[in-house]
């Protein structure tokens, strides 16, 4: 990327000759286009008119979301059941129906935030059109129509300067300059940015999908969902479901006509065991913790665009942060004066210079910030700053006469040589120097006036967020790598890194110097912490970087020039009064552009992480049990041991209400990747403990001549007892409220067992004492069988990590299922 400087800023400052175009006539300067010429240009198609076809149709995501493997899943079994069975054996199918609801409504939410992108906040534009100025919608703009701008104007369609009164050109949310530009005729000018200062008129040369701007809304605008760990998680799983499925669903249909069922209860039997097979539960529970997170981040002033990013937060281990408008509120403040000799009061001098200035700039602003006006100080003359002049200055009646400018200015050749070393040194700091002088005459005109003597150096810095620097301390504690990327000078990035405690911020890089290849650019994002110079398409190439080494990138910034890597981020993060781009492609916005915010942000991605990791334990040990179930009954060809809603049963005691539960509790353990993985060195062994304790138990009832409501109830209480025993390991610590939420699970399935009314709903037919000792044996076997294999199993895969275990922030060690033993409540 040697020639760095391509792209936005060459495009925005190559000349471009001043003359009209040769298919213009020599009048066009003076009148514009004409009626005619707009015209034949309408006809030709060259507006600034642009097709929205990016987003998503409401019939895409409804079809997305009803016609996916669950819902095909879930459906076709719901509807035997409906058909063939009793209507309360298909309660799982409201699962289903709730999952779809909520991903339609996120994704219609996101598609109605994406039809809302758009670069360009100013509605018209003023356009001279046969000599006569017309104010015309964005869209009705032409090729080579005459635009008039005035300072405050955005910039709506690309273009080339033809006539300048002293206009600068604010182009920060395209390159990230914080300094605006002076703008002469035959430079080039960008849509997205805005004028700052004086006045001038531009020939339109990149309309509609030509724009710079519409170039970057309609790579922005393409819908992508954000890559969720928890969702591919459950899509694998579901993907490797179906493929069991089948095969285990023909042959227990077969081994339940075989058992001499009848055709209608070897259906029901056969949906039963298929339907346990599904973590129906999982998928619900995954987007309603999503949706709830989303809401409590709102509280905080946090906008959540996709509900996954909730999830992503846990996953960051790089931030890339802005300056402007991040780390700095994008405005300037005074920093120190530096008085060079004399007696006179400078802080009067600076606030009636500050109170007097006839058109007041950021640099002004910071300055009467700092100091008051003072009482009784009459203005004689004064001439306002100008980027062309660089210096502005003010006679005071009976106070003399000041000038306030950059020091190469106002410094003559005779200058002292120890004075301008000085300014300069300040300069290549990143910091911004102004000198201020008297002057030996009074002010006229807007000729610098004669006889300066230097009074004072005056410091001014980009205002640090407060919060800044204790945010990234957090991040740093947290072993979040911070990169500071910024279109600004490097000497400036490297000065707002120092001053907020970015680490190695002294080492800069200049963008410009990085290199093409993608391999050493990647060497250098892992080496480099500060990057100045940075054009966007650079942004995003260094966001590409990064994941490529492995890393889960968090992208902050506000401006155009942010947009793609934002979009581009593994989780893009935007401010709230940042360019209307960055806040449509983000998956978060920080509303009240609190910088503060993202500790916490951050914090409950981890806790949402941390116990969607713990349900999924206990979900994914169902699937494995229920898949053992069919298959070993299916061969052996013994009636299945339960119903549909015996399933329902022991899912919502053991799993499916305590998971709701668990799923919101508190949490500060960190997220590392290999979700799967860590969940099936779970579910595997305490899966297959609990469908052979249920083998076991149905074969102890059959040998005993139980009937098969009997041996269906000791199934279900068997596998209820080591389901809570399952439920039991993974909340701990039980002294907490966690250990009341297992008792009354427990006390609720007593319960059902009590009450005649629920064993008949439940279709349960307690057996005799000799049966009922013997299975509660038998589950205590298994039990103990439990706690002795998940003991192993943590030590083995302790021991197998290549990695040495992390440390928690409670300083509890991390294994693939310490999830179920960290005590952070």
């Amino acid at each position: 990327m040697k020639d760095a400087e391509n792209g936005v800023t060459e495009r925005a400052g190559n000349a471009e000759p001043a003359a009209v175009s040769s298919h213009l006539d020599a009048s066009y300067a003076e009148r514009g286009l004409g009626a005619a010429e707009v015209s034949e240009r309408v006809a030709q198609g060259k507006t600034n008119r642009v097709k929205d076809e990016t987003s998503r149709s409401l019939a895409s995501i409804i079809r997305a979301n009803v016609f996916n493997r669950f819902n095909a899943i879930l459906g076709v079994l719901a509807i035997i059941v409906i058909v063939i069975g009793p209507i309360r054996d298909a309660l799982f199918g409201m699962v289903l129906v709730f999952n779809t609801l909520i991903g339609i409504v996120q994704e219609l939410r996101a598609k109605r935030t994406l039809d809302r992108l758009s670069l360009l906040s100013a509605p018209r534009a003023r356009v001279m059109r046969d000599g006569k100025h017309v104010e015309v919608s964005t869209g009705d703009i032409v090729l080579d129509d005459l635009i008039e701008l005035q300072a405050g104007d955005q910039i709506l369609v690309d273009g080339v300067v033809l006539a300048s009164e002293g206009m600068e050109v604010d182009e920060s949310l395209l390159t990230g300059e914080s300094v605006p530009i002076m703008k002469k005729p035959g430079d080039g000018l960008l849509s997205g940015s805005f004028v700052s200062a004086g006045s001038g008129r531009f020939r339109a040369t990149g309309v509609g999908e030509d724009a710079y701007a519409q170039k970057v809304a309609s790579e922005a605008k393409r819908y992508a969902l954000v890559k969720s760990d928890l969702r591919d998680a459950i899509n694998t799983i579901l993907r490797y479901i179906t493929y069991i499925m089948i095969p285990t669903g023909i042959l227990l249909a077969v081994s339940q006509l075989i058992a001499d069922n009848t055709f209608d209860d070897s259906i029901i039997a056969t949906v039963a065991g298929l339907v346990g097979m599904v973590p129906e539960g999982l998928v619900l529970l995954t987007s309603l913790v999503f949706a709830v997170s989303a809401v409590a981040l709102a509280r905080r002033k946090v906008l959540v665009q996709e509900l996954p990013a909730v999830e992503g937060l846990a996953r960051v281990d790089v931030i890339c942060l802005d300056k402007t408008g991040t780390l700095t509120e994008g405005t300037l403040e005074f920093g120190r004066i530096e008085p060079l000799h004399g007696d006179d009061d400078l802080d009067q001098v600076l606030g009636a210079f500050a109170a007097a200035s006839p058109a007041e700039n950021a640099t002004l602003a910071a300055i009467a910030s700092a100091f008051p006006p003072p009482a009784d100080w009459r203005v004689g003359s004064s001439v306002p700053f100008s980027s062309a002049r660089k210096w502005s200055a003010v006679s005071f009646v009976e106070h003399g006469s000041w000038v306030l400018g950059a020091p190469e200015m106002l410094l003559g050749e005779a200058a002292d040589r120890g004075l301008r070393e000085k300014a300069d040194s300040i300069a290549r700091s990143g910091l911004r120097v102004l000198l201020l002088s008297r002057a030996g005459a009074e002010v006229t005109g807007e000729t610098l006036p004669g006889g300066l003597q230097p009074a004072a150096l005056l410091v001014i810095e980009e205002k640090i967020r407060p919060d800044a620097a204790e945010t990234l301390d957090y991040f740093t504690e947290q072993g979040v790598a911070i990169k500071v990327i910024s279109g600004d000078n490097a000497s400036t990035v490297a000065s707002v890194a120092e001053r907020v405690g970015v680490p190695e911020a002294e080492e800069v890089m200049d963008a410009r110097m990085l290199p093409e290849d993608s391999e050493d650019l990647s060497e250098v994002m892992e080496e480099k912490t500060v990057f100045g110079r940075v054009v966007p398409e650079q942004k995003r190439m260094m966001v590409h970087a990064l994941q490529s080494r492995g890393h889960v990138v968090a992208m902050t910034g506000d401006g155009v020039n942010d947009t793609l890597a934002l979009k581009d981020a593994d989780m893009g993060i935007a401010m709230g009064s940042g360019a209307p781009s960055t806040k449509s492609v983000a998956q978060l916005v920080l509303l009240d552009g609190r910088f503060s915010t993202l500790p916490g942000v951050v914090a409950e991605g981890r806790r949402v992480m941390a116990n969607m990791e713990r349900v999924a334990n206990l979900f994914l040990t169902k699937t494995v049990y229920a898949a053992l179930l069919a298959v070993g009954i299916a061969i052996i060809a013994w009636p299945y041991p339960f119903l549909p809603r015996h399933i329902s049963l022991v899912g919502s005691l053991t799993i499916g209400i305590p998971a709701f539960a668990l799923s919101f509790a508190p949490s500060k353990q960190r997220y590392r990747p290999g979700l799967l993985r860590r969940v099936l060195y779970f579910a595997v062994p305490a899966g297959f403990i609990a469908a052979f304790a249920t083998f076991t138990a149905n074969a102890m009832a059959k040998a005993h001549g139980a009937s098969l409501e009997e041996s269906r109830t000791v199934a279900v209480i068997v596998l209820t007892i080591v389901g809570l025993a399952v439920l039991a390991y993974l909340s701990r610590p039980l002294w907490s409220w966690r250990g009341a939420l297992v008792a009354v699970m427990a006390g609720s399935f007593v319960g059902v067992l009590s009450i005649p009314w629920f064993r008949e709903f439940f279709m349960l037919d307690l057996p005799g004492l000799i049966i009922m000792v013997q299975s509660l044996g038998i589950a205590t076997i298994f039990v103990l069988l439990l706690e002795l294999s998940m003991s192993y199993m943590q030590r083995y895969i302790r021991r197998g990590f290549e990695a040495p275990p992390a440390q928690d922030e409670l300083g509890d060690v991390e294994t693939p299922m310490s999830v179920a033993v960290d005590d952070d409540d």
